[in-house]
């Protein structure tokens, strides 16, 4: 006769996959202070324009070189902000993926 055994018959127990998730949980703390605390720079137009960023992705500050203001042409550095901020965002995605190794 067949025996049930916990789960599925599995070798582990209640105690274990309670300590299992509560190790989890501190690892996820602990990978999202540390998103928190890191920061990341997107740049364009070769540094014209830097965003800076933290790894939950909250802009911290935007710094513009002034050759990159020309009055004639405020499109341009609307332009450059975009895409220096997509940058920044791009880095901290890829510092999200490093950090927390699963996505619940």
């Amino acid at each position: 006769m067949a025996r049930f055994n916990g789960f599925g018959g599995g070798g582990m127990n209640m105690q274990q996959m309670m300590k299992q998730a509560q190790k989890m949980q501190e690892q996820m703390a602990k990978a999202q202070e540390e998103l928190e605390e890191t920061e990341v720079e997107g740049s364009a137009g070769g540094g014209l324009v830097t965003v800076t960023m933290n790894g939950k992705k909250k802009m911290s500050a935007v710094s513009i070189d002034p050759e990159a203001v020309d009055l004639d042409d405020l499109e341009m550095l609307e332009d450059l902000i975009v895409a220096a901020y997509n940058d920044a965002f791009g880095k901290a995605e890829e510092l999200e993926k490093q950090l927390v190794p699963f996505q619940i």
